[in-house]
């Protein structure tokens, strides 16, 4: 499943993305499955796994109309982002990157030059959005911010060159993945773990504990299919219990959360890894 490229020209993110799972990726090694024909990615975000995986086949979605269609323009027109991310580059400054922020207008071309001008240049690369679904973050200290990286968008566009890549709710994969041919990995918004640690911004509206309920009945759904599910999640008693009721086997994955306001909040903690298969090689305890 994996192709082995030489690591300077190896896919991965193109952006900074709140959860975003480059960190995890070798903690979650072991418990990919085995095999499968087509590959599924319902919060597509970051893409850390995508370009891990490097799938034959495969379907990207994500409700966020502004990033799916970065991915797209990533993947069909990255001579022309490059040249606009190059301009950027140029001209960046204060000024420059709030009259930027200030305007989302444009072509597909530009929409998507823009959101990776300002996911390299923000603070902390965080995607945030207003209640009118506004970008709203300031400016990051940076000396000397990696606005273009040619060589990293262009690995990209190849990895993505034959994906499906569309807006979609996280449930419509259900209308596609049928059968273990498939494996279907789910990295939605978490589960808060206390009152103050919901982050709700990055689409206009928040992932409720509906939501998380209609996530469990969509990943039992397409495991009664036979399909492989995956999902990643906070560690809580919440996220816990629905899976558990649903006979899903949970493992604990040490993570580093980076993004929080107060530094002292920021450091080590743990998630949940979560499968309906044991089409795996554990890990030696």
């Amino acid at each position: 499943m994996v192709i082995q490229i030489p690591k300077e020209t190896s896919p991965r993110p193109f952006l900074k993305w709140a959860g975003g799972k480059s960190r995890l990726i070798q903690q979650y090694i072991p418990y990919f499955p085995k095999s499968y024909k087509n590959y599924y990615e319902p919060f597509l975000g970051g893409g850390a796994v995508f370009f891990y995986l490097q799938p034959t086949a495969a379907v990207l979605t994500d409700i966020n109309a502004e990033l799916i269609n970065t991915y797209c323009c990533v993947r069909d027109y990255v001579e022309e982002l490059i040249s606009l991310l190059k301009e950027h580059k140029i001209r960046h400054d204060k000024d420059y990157y709030y009259s930027i922020r200030n305007h989302s207008g444009g072509t597909d071309i530009e929409k998507a030059a823009r959101i990776i001008y300002l996911n390299k240049t923000c603070f902390n690369g965080l995607y945030r959005v207003n209640s009118q679904g506004k970008f709203n973050v300031p400016l990051g200290k940076y000396e000397n911010p990696n606005i273009c990286s040619e060589v990293l968008l262009k690995a990209a566009s190849a990895a993505l060159s034959h994906a499906e890549i569309k807006q979609a709710d996280f449930t419509e994969v259900l209308n596609h993945a049928t059968s273990s041919d498939d494996f279907v990995f789910f990295d939605p918004p978490y589960h808060p773990i206390s009152e103050t640690s919901y982050f709700t911004a990055y689409s206009q509206t928040c992932f409720s504990k509906k939501d998380q309920e209609v996530l469990r009945d969509t990943c039992a759904e397409l495991a009664s299919r036979g399909v492989k599910v995956m999902v990643c999640n906070s560690d809580s008693e919440f996220i816990q219990k629905i899976y558990t009721d649903i006979n899903f086997e949970t493992y604990r994955i040490k993570a580093a959360r980076s993004i929080n306001s107060n530094i002292k909040n920021r450091g080590m903690i743990y998630e949940l890894l979560i499968t309906s298969f044991k089409d795996f090689y554990l890990p030696k305890q």
